[in-house]
């Protein structure tokens, strides 16, 4: 079994465990982020014994986002977030970060697909051009 397959098995078992709307929300969210980039690897880490499941992470050339299941609600955080453009206000939370954004999905929120295939994008693009340069 490969490593892409093993985590991706991983996140189908967070999946699973997670309460109703927050399963299908992380569901939902997993479909668009691959969507968006053929490239994309799945990863699971930080696996610790508070959360032995481990965190959900799309890489493309270094961390896109994260997503971790709360108790009410599934946050997508994107570790360079503060340099991608949101015009249409997807990030929610973690704005006073001078790096890192994030979006809290609560129960019953809408996805707005196309600013989050968007911001996907952005952030795999600011990926390359790191590795391209050798800066961030």
């Amino acid at each position: 079994m490969t490593e892409t397959t093993t985590a991706s098995k991983e996140i189908d078992a967070i999946i699973m465990t997670s309460e109703g709307w927050k399963g299908n929300t992380l569901s939902r969210l997993r479909v668009l982020i691959n969507k968006t980039d053929p490239k994309i690897i799945e990863e699971v880490k930080w696996k610790k014994p508070s959360n032995p499941a481990g965190v959900p992470v799309w890489s493309d050339g270094g961390i896109i986002c994260i997503c971790n299941v709360l108790k009410n609600a599934v946050r997508l955080t994107f570790p360079k977030g503060a340099k991608i453009k949101d015009p249409k206000k997807l990030f929610n939370t973690r704005l006073d970060s001078k790096t890192v954004r994030a979006v809290d999905f609560h129960e019953g929120d809408a996805i707005d697909e196309a600013s989050l295939k968007r911001v996907v994008k952005e952030a795999a693009e600011l990926n390359s051009l790191k590795n391209k340069t050798g800066s961030p």
